[in-house]
């Protein structure tokens, strides 16, 4: 659980209250928020000392900085949306977080992709 605030201000805490085999519970500024599995697979095989290390750097905008994921309150609350999801993990060498091959005498960066 991270707390913040400026001199003067209140503290808003955020924390995940809630781990089960469907999703996590996420408790922000006094609201309670499911994420489940199906829309956010990268939670799902991931340490719970990582699920639990969660930022909220900015009002609304919800960061795990060991697993690397950043997450907004309308991808959270609208991930109809957002229909992109990870299906990698990040040992697993595949997914968006996965490397690219270095780009070959000849060939752009770009030429390589996909």
């Amino acid at each position: 659980m991270t707390t913040s605030a400026a001199l003067g201000e209140t503290a808003v805490a955020v924390e995940v209250t809630n781990v089960s085999k469907h999703g996590l519970w996420l408790l922000a500024a006094d609201r309670e928020l499911f994420l489940p599995y199906k829309q956010f697979p990268r939670f799902k095989d991931a340490p719970l000392s990582a699920v639990l290390n969660v930022e909220e750097p900015t009002p609304g905008h919800y960061h795990w900085p060991d697993l690397d994921v950043d997450l907004g309150l309308e991808t959270i609350e609208h991930s109809e949306r957002f229909p992109l999801t990870y299906t990698g993990s990040a040992s697993s060498g595949s997914g968006p977080m996965a490397p690219r091959p270095a780009a070959t005498r000849g060939q752009s960066p770009t030429s390589m992709c996909c």
